[in-house]
């Protein structure tokens, strides 16, 4: 993502716990959040209040938004398109 000017981080902390609609389903909601909460939430919470959130999975994107809303977590082609149109 370097030609866009963004300086990116690859965090290395695990799943997001949705998968797919299971976390939806009964009896898996805290499975579901214990497994966003193991390594992922605590890092989008610890970051810069202007670091964007990059989460292509539209399961990782409900997860994150549902867990922390001011995350708001944006697909690629949202933020490559948003740097196409800023230069």
């Amino acid at each position: 993502m370097t030609a866009t000017g963004l300086d990116v981080e690859v965090l290395d902390t695990g799943c997001c716990g949705l998968a797919g609609n299971l976390g939806f389903e009964r009896g898996h909601y805290d499975v579901s959040v214990a497994c966003a909460e193991d390594k992922l939430m605590p890092t989008i919470r610890k970051r810069k209040p202007e670091t964007l959130v990059l989460a292509d999975g539209f399961s990782c994107r409900t997860q994150i938004e549902h867990l922390d809303p001011q995350a708001r977590p944006q697909h690629a082609a949202q933020i490559l398109a948003e740097a196409i149109r800023d230069n």
